[in-house]
């Protein structure tokens, strides 16, 4: 019996705050789905012409006290980029942390608003290193 993947779900606290991180990332809205009765919003977010790989985010209208937690249980979201010198400097343009720079121009972690852990992924061959990101420390961990 063949297995298709659907998603991956992640749960948020501020759902603004969140779909704004995924979109920098190049991620659009593709479906929501608002449930009165349960009280929580899934909003599905993907890259332009890769519909079928979402991410799910999933919000609870009355909160959830849990969150953000280290999340480190969960793993990461893996995204390939045209250009990691590029979207790492449109991110930290953005007020986001990166958490571990491009140094080898191939590889680097950041968070999303709910401690959600992504690596980006250089498409293709490493980009030769550059500064700042040669020298630049890892912040926190990812």
């Amino acid at each position: 019996m063949p297995i298709r993947y659907l998603h991956t779900m992640v749960r948020v606290k501020d759902l603004d705050a969140t779909m704004n991180f995924f979109k920098l990332l190049g991620l659009n809205e593709t479906r929501r789905i608002d449930n009165d009765a349960g009280r929580f919003s899934l909003v599905f977010m993907a890259p332009e012409g890769q519909e079928e790989c979402p991410v799910e985010l999933t919000y609870n209208w009355d909160g959830d006290e849990g969150l953000p937690s280290d999340s480190r249980h969960f793993g990461h979201l893996a995204y390939r980029v045209p250009n990691i010198y590029d979207m790492c400097q449109k991110l930290m343009d953005a007020g986001v942390t990166i958490n571990r720079p491009p140094r080898d121009g191939h590889m680097a972690f950041v968070r999303s608003p709910d401690n959600v852990s992504i690596e980006l992924l250089q498409e293709g061959d490493a980009l030769p290193p550059a500064e700042p990101w040669a020298s630049m420390e890892n912040t926190g961990h990812w």
